[in-house]
């Protein structure tokens, strides 16, 4: 049975991951080559960095995880639900996104660690805020689990099981979102450097604001029919 998603949901979700493509292709092609916005590969480099005793590397990698995780911590106090739904504080933490990637932008031109460490922190919310919907995980961020799940669904489609077919869209549209965001963001850093991430800022900071004016005229409205 296929998971059933309104159509704002695969707009955000597709919109997000576009976003997150482009802070990750800016660190990648920065002066850190760094990850963003997913650990697998820092986890990795950070265990090579504790053997080969760099204190250098360690202090960045285990900065990169702990602001990512920093920055799904916040995403939890302030939305205090996993679930996806119209309602909840999503504008305040879409707000937040955007001023850390422009905060970035400065620490990243100066050649600091900690443009790296606001960039995953502000990953690390919107990763947080788009967690779950219908009982459907959701994670724009990276992709490793959704190319896993694909995978999945095409061993079920050999055997004769039947695949929900939403899930593969969901999975298929994020993807893309977030192939064409490392395209795009590494068109834009060819011509304006790290100044590349006040574009995905400018997209996270007016749909937060859009939506934080959104839910409070819902708000006003319920009012006025109590």
């Amino acid at each position: 049975m296929g998971i059933q998603l309104p159509r704002w949901v695969w707009v955000g979700a597709g919109s997000l991951a576009f976003v997150a493509g482009i802070v990750n292709v800016v660190g990648y092609l920065g002066f850190e080559h760094q990850a963003i916005t997913h650990l697998t590969g820092t986890t990795s480099l950070l265990g090579a960095a504790l053997v080969h005793g760099d204190a250098r590397a360690v202090a960045g990698l285990l900065g990169v995880v702990l602001a990512f995780v920093s920055g799904a911590m916040t995403s939890g106090l302030i939305i205090q639900d996993s679930t996806v739904q119209l309602g909840r504080r999503y504008g305040v933490v879409l707000s937040i996104e955007a001023l850390l990637l422009v905060l970035a932008v400065p620490l990243f031109e100066r050649r600091m660690i900690a443009g790296a460490l606001l960039a995953a922190a502000a990953c690390g919310l919107q990763n947080a805020m788009a967690s779950t919907y219908s009982g459907s995980l959701i994670r724009t961020s990276h992709v490793t689990g959704l190319f896993t799940d694909i995978g999945i669904a095409l061993g079920h489609a050999l055997r004769g099981m039947p695949v929900a077919k939403r899930r593969l869209a969901l999975c298929a549209l994020v993807i893309s979102g977030f192939l064409a965001g490392g395209i795009t963001g590494a068109w834009l850093y060819s011509f304006f450097g790290y100044h590349t991430l006040y574009f995905p800022a400018a997209l996270t900071g007016s749909v937060g604001l859009a939506y934080a004016f959104y839910r409070q005229r819902e708000l006003w409205n319920r009012q006025g029919r109590e």
